[in-house]
This record gives C-alpha cells, structure tokens and sequence, in this order.
C-alpha cells in the first residue's frame, strides 16, 4: 500500500473525543552547554523522540527576549486589516502568504479555527506587509526563522548521529541558500470565543494530525494551553496528553518526513488543538511553529531501505494529494502542520 495513503488513513480514525492522561511524561531536555554535553543531549533526545515523538528543550540559545518580539511581531499583524492580509493570500503549494480558516483536516472535515501567515524564504516576494503597515516586521520574522533554523539543524545533528548518517547530513538537506529550501515559519492566530459561546467538547480549534516535515519547532505563551498528543502506536485508545505552554520550553516533535527517513525508528506523532472549555482562557491563542523540511530536490532514502527513495518535493505532493484530494485549492497549504 501506498505509504502516504497508509498515513491518510491512520489520521482519517483520528477525530474522535477520545479521553485525557497525564501519565505519559513529555521529556524537557536542556540544551545548554551543547558541544561538551552532545553525547549526553544526544542519548536524551533519541529516547524521547523513539518513545512518544514529542519532548521540550530549554537552554536552546533563542534568547526570550527574541522570541516575544516574534510574538509581539505576530499580533501586530493579525491585528491587520483582512483587507490588507487578504492582499498577499497563501501561494498554491509553496507555504508562503496568509490564510484563514482553510485547513480542514480529514480526522474532522471541518476548517480550523484559525489564521495563519507562513514564511518559506524563496517564495515570498510580494507578500510581505509594507514598513508603513507593519514596521519592522519583516527584518524580525526573518531572523527568528534563521535561528529556529539553527536550533533544528543542531538537534537533527543527533538524530544524524544515532541513524548513521554524517553530522552535517540534514544542514546540507535543508540549505536555506538555495531555491529549493522549503522548511517554514508559521505565525499562528487561533480566534478568541466569548465569555458566552457555548462549550462544545467535539470542536477543535485544528483536528487531530501528523507533521508532514522532519521536525517541528512549536512556540507557545504561558496560559494558552490546548495542544494535546497521543503517540501513533496508541492511536486506538485515543488517550490524550495535554502539552503544557511554556515561555520558556520549546516543544519539538518528530514529522512523517523523518519517520520515513529513519526507517520508521522515529515515530511521527498525533496532536491537536482543543477549542477552550469553560474554565479555560477564552482569549485568542497564538503560536509560533518552525517546520524543518528537506529542499525540494533532497532524495529522502533510508539507512535500511525500508521504503523507496523519493525526493523531498515528490513526498509532500503525495502527502497533500492524500490529505486534500481530489485537488489542491489555492488555500491548501504544503504542509499538515498546525499549532
């Protein structure tokens, strides 16, 4: 069976309620220190990953004064006029230009409850807000994209190490210099409820799904909780972990691209984002996910050969065919990944 299929498939079974456990435990693993403690991160961070896909890092080097300038850069621009974002819409499979509620997942075929504008770096001529509209916000979002860049390249690194490949392996991969780079910065703006809206347990601000990429970088704020995980091989029991936010912690985790890359020894993960129950903040949630994924011409090919070699390009045309079929819209983003 067609290994894009295989996984449509499994996030298709996903839409249900399910429960809530807290008993698996999401790694935190501190980065600091990295060079003169990498076999130790690295042996961390292979556990983490092979056991449940999803761990948080902190001593990661983004200085958090940078990150809630992202942030701050991110509300300012979903405070624009639709008007104006409207004016540079999501270039058909390229992951570049503003979206909103245009992702329907197929665990639950109803749009996420959300706007989003993502930045690939060689698709993004004519999208970018005017200095007069948004001071400042291009030179900022193009800086945080480098270092999460950095920040995933330094923890594939390890995975490079544990799977056989050279240290460097997925830095040449996911080369930012070239016109094949595709891995994505994504400002997420999921929409406030009222005080009064009713509490419907079955809605979610983004559907149960897998990452499409090799690895996520997801930014959160203290208080805007919602995201939940549940590891591929316990997917019929469909018991949810809630994921802490965390100014501070980044929460990473391991996308189909890699699980396909490494032979399937690092699983891809389900997660979703829940709509606020009644005791929740109700107040807008955003988010801020990096998703590292090889440049379009990169032969994804694995140590034991478990699956045919298939270019990077190729691979994501398949997953989104799958997800979206029988046609990609112009809205359709390149990539499954939301938070």
């Amino acid at each position: 069976m067609n290994h894009t299929m295989t996984e449509l498939q499994r996030e298709s079974r996903m839409g249900a309620l399910g429960t809530v456990t807290t008993e698996r435990e999401v790694r935190r693993i501190d980065l600091s220190d990295f060079e003169n403690r990498r076999a130790q991160i690295t042996d961390e961070l292979w556990a983490a990953a092979t056991d449940i896909g999803f761990f948080q890092v902190v001593g990661h080097g983004i200085d958090l004064a940078e990150v809630r300038d992202a942030f701050a850069a991110a509300e300012a621009y979903f405070a624009l006029p639709d008007s104006v974002k409207g004016a540079a819409p999501l270039k058909k499979g390229l992951n570049s230009g503003w979206e909103s509620m245009t992702q329907v997942r197929p665990s639950i075929g109803t749009p996420d409850q959300k706007e989003s504008f993502q930045l690939t770096r060689p698709h993004m001529d004519g999208l970018w807000p005017s200095e007069s509209e948004l001071p400042g916000f291009r030179d900022t979002v193009l800086g945080f994209e480098r270092q999460c860049w950095e920040l995933a390249m330094r923890l594939l690194s390890c995975f490079a190490d544990r799977l056989g490949f050279d240290r460097d392996f997925f830095t040449r991969a996911h080369d930012p210099a070239t016109v094949s780079y595709q891995s994505t910065l994504r400002l997420l703006h999921y929409f406030a409820l009222a005080d009064d809206a009713p509490v419907d347990p079955t809605a979610w601000r983004a559907g149960a799904h897998t990452d499409f990429d090799c690895l996520t970088l997801l930014f959160q704020r203290d208080g805007q909780g919602g995201l939940q995980v549940c590891p591929g091989r316990e997917m019929d029991g469909e018991a949810w972990t809630p994921i802490e936010p965390s100014d501070d912690a980044i929460t990473c985790n391991i996308g189909d691209m890699l699980m396909r890359w490494s032979d399937d020894l690092l699983p891809s993960n389900f997660h979703r984002v829940r709509s606020p129950g009644p005791d929740d903040h109700r107040g807008a949630r955003y988010s801020l996910a990096f998703f590292a994924q090889a440049n379009r011409d990169v032969l994804i090919e694995s140590p034991q050969g478990k699956y045919p070699p298939i270019t990077a390009e190729d691979y994501l045309r398949q997953r989104v065919e799958a997800n979206y079929a029988p046609a990609v819209t112009e809205s359709q983003p390149n990539s499954a990944a939301a938070r």
